[in-house]
């Protein structure tokens, strides 16, 4: 009985969520943004297609305009959209994987084993994330959307974990994990069915600021050059039009639709996180109410 109440707690108060404003706001800024990066790059075509003139402004018939080679900036852009949306996916559900690992396993388990894990992870930490990314970008070459989510997780996740870790420390001792050990339920059970389940907001909130940071990082890192010469991103729009003198040109619709995408996506990821905070914690909810 006592396990059925703890798994039902998180479910509990998951459901108050839909009736935050800004957990609606968010959703919709983010459902937004994955329909374009599903739907978008179908209805646009090729977007190295030459289809215009050379830095044509807005029109009728090309909505943002086109760049200093006649290519479409809307077709750009949506295709930069799915590859920023897959990045930052990708990247969050690895970090988020490797943090419930390290972070569970290593908390519950204790030992030599949760002091190797808390020693990789502080090693992790104090790593340089900007020099690092920089140096394995100028070595990784040819290097697509799914290889930068690669290298943006494998120093994302050390985080969430030490987070994760704390909470699994408190809760390894609870009556009900107890009570399901000394019943003679395997350790890996009681992990998956109950520890997990109360862990719930904390690795939500854990995913969207992973999949916040991949976005950014790697629209930094395009915007720098290192993003292996593709477009594929809103920081390879950036970057390009940047080396196409595109605000000195005035070309406004080559640079400020990206910026503003990432502005968005960011924005409505964030209201997402304030509302997980909101639920975990009760002085929050109460302040926002």
């Amino acid at each position: 009985m006592t396990v059925v109440v703890s798994l039902a707690a998180p479910r509990d108060r998951l459901l108050g969520l839909p009736r935050s404003g800004k957990l609606v706001t968010g959703l919709a800024i983010v459902g937004f943004f994955v329909a374009l990066a599903v739907i978008g790059p179908i209805l646009v075509g090729d977007p190295e297609a030459l289809v215009a003139g050379r830095l044509d402004p807005p029109s009728a018939q090309l909505w943002l305009g086109s760049n200093d080679t006649g290519q479409s900036v809307l077709a750009q852009l949506l295709h930069a959209t799915r590859g920023s949306m897959l990045i930052g996916l990708v990247a969050g559900v690895l970090a988020t994987a490797a943090s419930l690992i390290v972070g569970v396993v290593g908390g519950y388990v204790g030992g030599w084993l949760d002091e190797a894990f808390s020693l990789l992870s502080n090693v992790t930490l104090v790593i340089p994330t900007l020099p690092l990314l920089i140096v394995v970008a100028d070595y990784v070459e040819d290097s697509g959307p799914i290889t930068y989510a690669l290298i943006i997780s494998l120093i994302s996740w050390a985080g969430p974990s030490r987070v994760i870790r704390s909470q699994v420390l408190s809760l390894r001792n609870r009556d009900y994990v107890d009570a399901a050990r000394v019943s003679g339920e395997p350790g890996w059970r009681i992990m998956i069915f109950h520890i997990l389940p109360n862990l719930t907001p904390v690795i939500a909130s854990g995913f969207v600021w992973a999949v916040i940071g991949a976005i950014l990082t790697e629209s930094g890192l395009s915007a720098l050059g290192l993003g292996g010469g593709s477009v594929t991103s809103w920081g390879g729009m950036l970057y390009f039009a940047q080396n196409g003198s595109a605000l000195s040109l005035g070309a406004w619709w080559w640079f400020v639709p990206p910026g503003l995408c990432i502005a968005a996506l960011g924005t409505g990821l964030s209201l997402i996180n304030f509302s997980i905070d909101e639920l975990m914690n009760p002085r929050l909810r109460k302040a926002a109410a």
